[in-house]
């Protein structure tokens, strides 16, 4: 249930989610949700608004059918124009896999439930960290 009404320059980290479960464990993490606030020209994304610990954060999510690199470069792009202080991003996915090697003599370089993986594009190739 949403308790406050915010302003937009309240909101510093923005978190971009693609599948409904992802929008769904967001709203889990929220200590408290915020009042939606007016749409804006020109951006029609869906928004929640919410607060975790210190941080005001904004969550988009495409509407229905919308999928894509295209699709969510656009969602991101309205995030930043509707709210203009954010100044942290997170998109965070359930997507991706990476099973276990067979010929793996050290098993703590698999990658374990719980790892964060964060991708650095270069060519085909990402990096992961360990927990």
């Amino acid at each position: 249930m949403a308790t406050k009404k915010l302003s937009r320059e309240a909101y510093t980290v923005g978190w971009a989610t693609v599948l409904s479960t992802e929008l769904n464990a967001s709203r889990l993490l929220l200590d408290e949700e915020h009042e939606l606030l007016p749409p804006k020209e020109n951006d029609n994304n869906s928004y929640l608004l919410g607060r975790m610990g210190v941080h005001n954060v904004v969550i988009t999510f495409p509407g229905s059918g919308t999928y894509g690199t295209n699709a969510a470069a656009q969602m991101v792009t309205n995030m930043l124009r509707t709210f203009r202080n954010i100044r942290f991003g997170l998109l965070v996915g359930v997507g991706g896999g990476a099973p276990k090697s067979p010929n793996l003599d050290d098993p703590s370089k698999d990658i374990r439930l719980g790892d964060v993986v964060v991708s650095d594009p270069k060519g085909n190739h990402g990096k992961y960290f360990s927990s």
